[in-house]
């Protein structure tokens, strides 16, 4: 909206050119997001600990812990993140830019789900949600389209290479490995993949918040770098162009994450819940696949990815010897069982997640 407002009236008043620059709005968006969250959060957590009651159901195959600790913590905190992370999006965006509508749908669709998802858990006061089958029916629906989409801008942007654009990034090598058709489901893949992953992650106070912020922090530069022609050519990378906008979304979650955290740090005041994990998730895969760095965000999310196998091998473990690979999945449940302090695997995960954006960030250099 501030774009649209105030640019036009840069060539009478100069300082309004600001609005012009990139940077600049990125400031903008980070800072804006984060003092809605600020403003928005101590009567959004009230209002949901009235409307919440007994507050998100805990597990009870979890650890026995989480059940004295954290039981009467209200859900859904995420509404606190999207709301943040939305409305400044809307102010410091250009609302002409596909991208950017693109992915907030993605954002907005997931979360909508995630938060009927939270309804039923609360509601009922169970673990159980919506049903499996029907919550990938509709998160796939979501991503394919999105993935189509991105798809369709980047093969009608001038200047770009068709083949490019139904192409995957191979980080290291620089090659574009040709998928055609294939580009839609594996879109989708992506999508729905880093949705799931990031909602398997957040268990303990504070753990998925921060590696969305990293990552978030980590594809500000690439999507930044991506829709610079000279940067990109520069770099080797796939040019796309308006992606550049997608700094203001990146800037945005990082702005009303650290909200969030403020509330969510241990012990936390409101857990973020699926409306938020799945909502995160998503916009991180929907921004990959926009600026085609799909196999760049399994580095830079690869907390998210082992939280995600972990879950996996576990099951598959247990179906075919009757034995548990963990004690306890996703991993981060294991560390607990084997003596870790909740703060120590948290902060530890944080870490292993800036190791893995700086990995993320060497591809692009390293070809």
């Amino acid at each position: 909206m501030f774009y649209h407002l105030f640019v036009p009236l840069a060539d009478d008043y100069q300082i309004f050119n600001l609005f012009r620059y990139i940077t600049f709005r990125i400031g903008g968006a980070t800072l804006t997001a984060m003092l809605i969250a600020f403003l928005v959060g101590p009567g959004m957590i009230n209002w949901m600990r009235v409307k919440q009651g007994k507050g998100q159901p805990i597990r009870k195959d979890g650890p026995q812990s989480h059940i004295v600790e954290k039981a009467g913590t209200p859900t859904m905190g995420g509404l606190l993140i999207l709301f943040s992370m939305v409305v400044s999006v809307l102010l410091w965006a250009p609302l002409n830019n596909p991208y950017i509508w693109i992915v907030l749908g993605v954002t907005v669709g997931f979360g909508l789900l995630g938060f009927y998802d939270d309804y039923l858990k609360v509601t009922k006061q169970t673990s159980d949600g919506v049903v499996g089958s029907l919550k990938l029916l509709f998160q796939f629906g979501i991503a394919f389209v999105a993935g189509a989409a991105s798809v369709a801008v980047l093969q009608s942007s001038t200047g770009v290479d068709v083949d490019m654009a139904t192409g995957l990034a191979i980080p290291f090598w620089g090659y574009i490995l040709p998928l055609g058709f294939l580009v839609f489901p594996f879109a989708a893949v992506v999508i729905v993949g880093s949705s799931n992953a990031v909602n398997l992650t957040d268990g303990l106070d504070g753990l998925a918040i921060v590696p969305v912020m990293i990552a978030a922090g980590t594809f500000l530069l690439i999507a930044y770098l991506v829709g610079r022609a000279d940067y990109a050519g520069y770099l080797g990378i796939i040019y796309v162009p308006g992606a550049g906008e997608l700094t203001i979304i990146c800037a945005a979650i990082i702005g009303a994450g650290l909200g969030f955290l403020w509330f969510n740090a241990p012990p936390a005041m409101i857990f973020m819940g699926d409306t938020g994990s799945l909502a995160l998730g998503g916009t991180l895969g929907a921004m990959a696949v926009a600026i085609k760095h799909e196999i760049v965000l399994a580095i830079v999310g690869g907390l998210f990815v082992f939280e995600a196998l972990s879950v996996m091998i576990q099951i598959a473990s247990f179906k075919l010897t009757g034995k548990r690979v963990f004690k306890m999945a996703p991993v981060h449940h294991h560390f607990e069982q084997l003596g870790w302090k909740e703060p120590t695997i948290v902060i530890r995960f944080w870490i292993v997640a800036i190791i893995l954006a700086m990995i993320g960030l060497s591809t692009l250099k390293l070809r």
